[in-house]
């Protein structure tokens, strides 16, 4: 009889994979998300490129500013990442036949279908992560100061009410929609590929090189809607009126107001976040099956 690890353990094992890829990179996502913010409301870019950026943050706040949010970004891995990683493993063995894997168009389905369960749960701790990483470039007086993750959700929910956690809900799922397609299709697609050819075997540097495909092709699709994503959930209601009606009015406004490359505003931050995430995240996530399974499924 096949052995097969316990159902739950595809979900355990994304969240930690996840979670632990986001203590490495976590300053690349405060980074990416101040630069998708700047040049707001006709304002004049706050940095021109990702090492202005950097040099920026660190002086005017501190180098620890840099881990700002992190308790939102690990609390956004323990509920995104543990459910879509969870139910694309779950789905992915319903969907292989006989022991050979689905096709990449239904990769593709079965990476959407994670993307928005993972990120309807997670949305939470996305505003929250936004917002925390976005506090310190405003000023002093406009400043939300939540102290934590549960701050600043108990925050939300008593100041705005509980339905603001899901602030943005759908271009966030949105967003999961192309990001999960683009990047667990892509990824399982190459890491098949690339053990087709002969020269690599399944072990890291395979796990690597097809990480670092699938994190490229998943930045390019997904800016857009994370840059409406991220103005949406940081946005400001003003005498009742929000800022963006949603993500389409996001969309034209920065391509009137900023142009249309603007929709990639951040894409070396983005890029130097995703694609090491990614490629920890997956090489987590593959050791730690690679040594669950020569634990408990010796021959």
């Amino acid at each position: 009889m096949t052995q097969e690890k316990p159902k739950y353990l595809k979900f355990v094992f994304g969240g930690l994979a996840g979670m632990g890829a986001t203590c490495f990179v976590q300053p690349l996502d405060l980074v990416k998300n101040r630069m998708q913010l700047s040049g707001m409301g006709g304002k004049a870019k706050e940095y021109p490129t990702s090492l202005h950026a950097i040099r920026g943050i660190i002086a005017k706040e501190g180098f620890f500013a840099m881990y700002s949010g992190l308790s939102a970004g690990l609390l956004r891995q323990a509920t995104y990442t543990t459910t879509r990683l969870g139910v694309f493993s779950w789905l992915f063995d319903l969907a292989s036949e006989g022991g050979h894997p689905p096709n990449f168009g239904m990769k593709a389905l079965i990476g959407m279908s994670a993307g928005v369960a993972g990120a309807f749960v997670g949305t939470p701790a996305e505003v929250a992560l936004i917002r925390m990483t976005a506090d310190g470039r405003l000023p002093l007086a406009e400043r939300r100061n939540y102290k934590n993750v549960a701050d600043a959700l108990m925050r939300i929910s008593k100041e705005e009410g509980v339905i603001n956690l899901w602030r943005g809900a759908v271009p966030t799922m949105g967003r999961a929609m192309v990001v999960n397609a683009a990047q667990l299709a892509s990824y399982t697609q190459a890491k098949e590929y690339l053990l087709s050819s002969g020269y690599f075997g399944d072990n890291i540097g395979c796990h690597f090189v097809a990480s670092m495909i699938s994190g490229l092709v998943t930045t390019a699709a997904s800016m857009p809607v994370d840059i409406a994503k991220t103005r949406i959930q940081n946005m400001k209601v003003v005498d009742g009126k929000p800022e963006f009606t949603g993500a389409v009015d996001v969309l034209s406004k920065v391509i009137r107001n900023e142009g249309v490359f603007a929709l990639w505003k951040g894409f070396t931050p983005y890029y130097a976040r995703l694609g090491p995430h990614t490629v920890l995240t997956f090489i987590f996530l593959e050791q730690m099956n690679h040594y669950y399974d020569s634990l408990f499924f010796k021959a």
